[in-house]
């Protein structure tokens, strides 16, 4: 009979019973028939059950038959006790939910391949070393001409690209009122046909894109943004827009798959990298660069390659500099050039959480631990409960793998309960956590398909929890002794051992969840209430830039006629906001002396600003109008406390920038460009700027930013007006972004927030789950020791003897779980330090909290277990036992 027919013979166990009958009869008809004495024909056939289950063992799959059977059986168990199994499917479910949800935010910003050819062979260009700040760092940013130098090097060894990140623009298709938001990226002209991606519309870039600066006024749009913001529409091609002070023309669209290198961010418009500004700049190191190896290139000699070639070029480049110390400069140039892979892309999103997202890893790790503890106590205490229904399974021939297969089977039902409810979470957990990673005008767009990575994933979790919470427990059932068991005389410590010992481990891991979590969130408070030095509130930030540069009497004109608005407060101009992300910096000299080796930093700001972002005037002065850069100049207190030892500089110079500055003022410390950095040493120096030296006319602007702070609460309810008074007062400048600056704050915490939200998730979780299993085993143990207990109250025990008895080794368990956890969070803490704003690990008040809420979890779950053995009716137990 072949293989596929005995398959199906397990399901029609019925009808093969039939076939198996009528044969035999067949067979004791053809007897009869042939003169044979009815009575002796059965005799001589023997007996009926013997032959059908000889047949039937040929005719189907022994191994499938029995799993069938266990599947059966295993439902039933699961459904005799429906609360408790309700109970461990609904914990399993949030814990593998949660590692699946992870999974997928995980492989979308990290290990997802990018949809272009050969992305295993693609890596990004950084370089590590000492930086101008004197500090060890790594940076991934390189300049176009840097760029161009390493390309030609690499040959036909290696194909390099250069892309931007994929930044949030301003951009216009019909007239300033029409300004939208979309993501732009620039891309070096070979981009598209270095990754085999073809047009779905139109033509790609080329490398004759790239030929000189501003040469081609392009752009290729992402077909996620032609099918959303255009619906397709084939006439897009010849459209034009504008970005900044450029107009570009729609060439192509791009095919479905690719959506920029940025992980975290869809790329709306890709533009080629000659129609920025940085394209011929030396000192701009605003680019990533990639490169895609050709298959069997020997990577080290190319790397070693490049590197000299960069070396070459930065050599070059700093050969004019005279305002930093030749040392940090020789530092500097002895950096190392590193290939990492980047198959998945690059991106400041997988920088920024890359270790917050192991973490999350890590804790959701933890809290299925606990949920499999959990789960496999339950499956013990089943088990106990079950030991003479095992020990009889044995003595009538059952062996030992049958009885592992029988309890395995049950585990595996409720794994894939579990899954399929988990499954519904993932999949509203994952997307939940990614639109609150960047603000809600801005959200995170990450790929979370669920496809045969993720399938993979969640299979190999099912098999996975199977042997965590299963093994144990089927290999404690089949180690049954019949003859103890039938008599009722098994030893009640050893499976009571065991549970306990899973409480400890469920303590050390929900203690390590608690522990972690608590720094991710003291992290948070401390970074969201730092002292600003400044006030966010009302403040409405208007980056402007100009068509042609414009001389700063139409800039003070502007700000002058926006402070006549109605609902307007104040108005005050700066080169940019704090705390956006700009920064312009210089090494400073003192008494004409050579420059020294701390960065100082700087900002241009008009007269009044100060009382716009309500910063302090500490000694001296504001700048006034006829003040300028070079010239006189504003400085923070950590400027004067780093160059002038916390003296009074008022009436002193110093150098920066090549030019000499008079300090006027010294005003409050205020962070510069994020606010997890220390205070910086910051000048501020005047918004009018000469050419080189004071006394020279006013350089004219292409860029600055309005900053205005409003008389009502919601600064945004005048961005429309305000953006038009611009554009109608003036046809050469347009605003290019409207943000506030309670926004930048709020953008600077953005990470902790998410981070400290998801750790507070998963400590409810972990505190839950350990509280169910401290529930679980003590109310069994309590069961188990009933008798004991009776006989102890009957000869005159105290309560409180009782409830020692009861709640000893529970609290023993719990203290030999922490002492556990918290070498193991000391451990972990450590490696993800950086993390944290202004806490320390080893800080005693880390400690207590965890401790606190372990402790106060253990009462509560300990309580009703204790008040139950109180309530134990020594009479009624010893009479009916």
């Amino acid at each position: 009979m072949s293989l596929l027919s005995r398959l199906a013979n397990v399901f029609r166990a019925d009808r093969l019973n039939r076939e198996i009958d009528e044969e035999l009869q067949a067979h004791l008809d053809e007897a009869i028939a042939s003169g044979r004495d009815p009575e002796e024909a059965r005799r001589a056939l023997g007996s009926s059950l013997r032959y059908r289950e000889a047949g039937h063992r040929v005719r189907v799959a022994g191994w499938l038959e029995s799993l069938v059977a266990d599947l059966h059986f295993g439902w039933r168990q699961l459904r005799r006790n429906k609360v408790t199994s309700i109970a461990a499917a609904l914990s399993l479910a949030l814990a593998m939910g949660s590692c699946v949800g992870a999974f997928r935010l995980i492989d979308a910003l990290l290990w997802r391949p990018l949809p272009v050819a050969h992305a295993d062979h693609l890596y990004s260009l950084s370089r590590s070393g000492f930086g101008f700040n004197g500090a060890f760092q790594t940076f991934d940013g390189w300049a176009y001409p840097d760029f161009k130098l390493m390309r030609d090097a690499a040959g036909d060894r290696a194909q390099l690209i250069a892309v931007s990140l994929a930044l949030r623009h301003d951009i216009t298709y019909g007239s300033d009122q029409e300004t939208e938001k979309a993501h732009a990226q620039y891309v070096s002209g070979s981009m598209f046909n270095t990754f085999g991606i073809k047009p779905a519309l139109g033509r790609l870039f080329t490398e004759a894109d790239d030929n000189a600066p501003h040469s081609a006024p392009y752009a290729v749009l992402s077909y996620d943004y032609w099918a959303n913001r255009f619906g397709k529409d084939p006439s897009v091609l010849g459209r034009t827009f504008r970005m900044g002070k450029d107009t570009f023309q729609i060439i192509g669209v791009a095919d479905k798959p690719f959506t920029g290198t940025s992980p975290g961010v869809v790329t709306a418009i890709f533009l080629p990298v000659c129609m920025s500004d940085g394209f011929t700049e030396p000192n701009a190191t605003w680019l990533n660069t990639l490169l895609l190896a050709r298959p069997g290139v020997a990577l080290e000699p190319l790397r070693q390659e490049l590197e000299a070639v960069s070396r070459a070029f930065e050599t070059n480049r700093l050969k004019g500099v005279r305002n930093a110390p030749r040392k940090l400069l020789d530092r500097f140039l002895n950096q190392h050039l590193n290939l990492e892979p980047a198959s998945s892309g690059v991106s400041r999103m997988q920088s920024e959480y890359r270790k917050a997202l192991q973490m999350i890893g890590i804790l959701v790790a933890m809290v299925l631990l606990i949920a499999c503890a959990n789960v496999a106590n339950l499956m013990t205490a089943q088990g106990a409960a079950r030991a003479q229904e095992l020990a009889l399974r044995v003595s009538i021939g059952a062996g030992r793998s049958r009885l592992v297969q029988l309890i395995l089977v049950q585990s595996g039902l409720l794994a894939f309960a579990a899954a399929i409810l988990g499954a519904f979470f993932a999949a509203w957990a994952a997307p939940f956590v990614v639109a609150r990673i960047n603000p809600p005008d801005d959200p995170a767009r990450l790929v979370l398909a669920a496809d045969a990575r993720v399938f993979c994933f969640g299979l190999a979790l099912i098999v996975g929890v199977i042997l965590l919470f299963g093994v144990l427990p089927a290999l404690r059932a089949s180690a049954v002794r019949p003859a103890m068991a039938l008599k009722g005389s098994g030893s009640p410590h050893a499976g009571r051992r065991m549970m306990f010992g899973m409480i400890a481990m469920q303590v050390a891991f929900c203690f390590l969840v608690l522990f972690v979590s608590s720094l991710f969130v003291a992290s948070f408070q401390r970074l969201a209430n730092r002292p600003l030095g400044f006030s966010p509130d009302r403040l409405l930030l208007l980056e402007t830039v100009a068509q042609n540069p414009q001389p700063p009497v139409v800039w003070d004109q502007m700000a002058e006629r926006l402070s006549d608005t109605g609902g307007v407060d104040k108005v005050a101009l700066c080169g940019w906001s704090l705390l956006t992300g700009g920064a312009w910096n210089s090494y400073v000299s003192l008494n004409g002396g050579p420059p020294g080796s701390i960065l100082a930093f700087g900002l241009t700001v008009s007269p009044g600003w100060l009382d716009v972002m309500k910063i302090p005037l500490l000694a001296g002065r504001d700048l006034r109008s006829n003040d300028t850069s070079p010239g006189q100049a504003l400085v923070n207190q950590t400027f004067v406390n780093t160059f002038f030892n916390g003296e009074n500089p008022v009436g002193k110079s110093y150098g920066m920038w090549g030019h000499t500055y008079q300090i006027v003022g010294v005003v409050a410390d205020a962070p510069y460009r994020d606010l997890r950095e220390s205070i910086l040493p910051v000048a501020y120096v005047p918004f009018h700027e000469t050419a080189d030296t004071p006394g020279l006319p006013l350089q004219a602007e292409e860029q600055a930013t309005f900053v205005v702070r409003t008389l009502g609460q919601d600064p945004l309810a005048l961005a429309g007006t305000l953006r038009r008074k611009i554009t109608d007062a003036h046809a050469g400048l347009r605003v290019s972004n409207i943000s506030t600056e309670d926004e930048a704050v709020r953008d600077k915490t953005i990470r902790e927030r998410l981070v400290a939200m998801l750790a507070l998730f998963f400590t409810g979780v972990a505190l839950l789950l350990a509280a169910i299993g401290l529930y679980g085993v003590l109310n069994y143990s309590v069961l188990q020791r009933r008798r004991e207990i009776a006989i102890r109250m009957a000869v005159g025990s105290p309560r409180s003897a009782i409830a020692r008895l009861v709640s000893r080794d529970i609290f023993a368990m719990v203290v030999l779980g922490a002492g556990a956890g918290v070498l193991l969070g000391l451990q972990l803490a450590r490696y993800v330090e950086p993390l944290f704003y202004k806490v320390r690990s080893t800080d005693p008040s880390m400690l207590g909290l965890p401790a606190g809420a372990i402790i106060a979890t253990a009462v509560v779950a300990v309580l009703p277990a204790v008040l139950r053995a109180l309530h134990t009716d020594p009479t009624e137990i010893l009479r009916t036992e």
